[in-house]
């Protein structure tokens, strides 16, 4: 059948008439496929919500018990048939439990990737290509100009800093879901031992993707109150970026902040927030891998999601490969 019969943009989101659901609603509808547990993926209210375990368990965590009706979780790899037509949820590479979901009714496969990353990170299963007649991709960093270091090598600058100034606090500012427990593995990789400490909005997610078995070594809370602030000196904090343009980081010793985000490779996002230590870790691809994973599974054809829609789109074009932009709204890129 044809791609667009099968799946469309609509005002809630792209929606599979066949099977009567939606993928990564915007608004509250009655059925739900959900890519990840980033808030603008995964929002409260639907009645029915199909994801993976750990998708649900994170949407659970992050808006309680009630955050839909009825929830059915599905493996990696996993088909089922929705309404008549088969899906099936296949590793993204992004955060944990994050998937692709492919889409496929008479002889026609979509794969909607959601967020996804080709980097190595042991926080979540790594990125599976699914070959498929349509690819959709999302654009975050969809410009040329957009080529990440190694995260390890930014991850040394972290610690190289400390080493330059023992006497301060690091504050790194991170995305609870995801960048926060990746920022904190690579420093664990890259041998610092010592404890961490965690904003309150950190914990609870730090805590699940531990029970879930990721080590993250020794978290303890950035709670000033109960404890001498020399503890601090030269100790690392992960927070959220907006925790530290107010007094909760001025009450630590000499804090620099800094932060973790694919956008500091623009300077001058870096100069707006304040950041003296820009660490650039993305959770998303950069330009090649974009175009390398397009040439990887040479689909018939590509629909770009969010992001810098136009140039990949062109893209795709001079390298012979049909494609469109779908300009779906709601979906944020500051959060990287």
């Amino acid at each position: 059948m044809r791609a667009d019969a099968l799946l469309y943009p609509a005002p809630e989101g792209l929606y599979c008439p066949e099977g009567g659901f939606y993928v990564d609603p915007v608004r509250p509808v009655e059925r739900a496929l959900v890519t990840h547990g980033h808030s603008d993926h995964a929002r409260p209210g639907h009645v029915n919500v199909l994801a993976t375990r750990q998708t649900l368990d994170i949407m659970r965590l992050r808006y309680g018990d009630g955050f839909c009706a009825s929830e059915q979780a599905v493996g990696f790899n996993e088909e089922l048939l929705v309404n008549g037509v088969k899906v099936s949820f296949h590793p993204a590479g992004h955060v944990l439990g994050s998937a692709q979901i492919a889409i496929e009714k008479n002889g026609t496969r979509i794969v909607v990737s959601g967020d996804y990353k080709r980097r190595p990170d042991p926080t979540c299963a790594a990125y599976v290509p699914v070959a498929c007649d349509v690819f959709i991709t999302e654009a975050t960093f969809g410009l040329p100009v957009f080529h990440h270091p190694d995260p390890m090598d930014e991850t040394g600058k972290l610690l190289a800093s400390l080493r330059q100034f023992p006497e301060r606090t690091h504050l790194v500012g991170a995305y609870a879901l995801g960048k926060a427990q990746r920022v904190i593995r690579l420093l664990r990789d890259a041998g610092y031992g010592e404890p961490i400490y965690l904003h309150g909005a950190m914990e609870k997610l730090c805590d699940y993707y531990v029970g879930e078995g990721i080590d993250l070594g020794e978290l303890l809370p950035a709670t000033i109150e109960s404890r001498d602030r020399s503890a601090f000196k030269g100790a690392i904090v992960i927070g959220p970026s907006s925790a530290f343009a107010d007094r909760w980081a001025r009450r630590f010793n000499e804090p620099l902040p800094a932060f973790a985000s694919g956008w500091m490779m623009v300077r001058q996002r870096a100069k707006q927030l304040g950041v003296e230590l820009p660490l650039v870790i993305s959770d998303h691809c950069d330009w090649p891998e974009l175009t390398e994973t397009i040439r990887e599974l040479h689909p018939a054809e590509v629909w770009v999601t969010h992001g810098r829609e136009e140039a990949l789109v062109r893209w795709c074009q001079l390298h012979g490969i049909k494609a469109k932009p779908l300009h779906l709204v709601g979906y944020e890129d500051e959060a990287d």
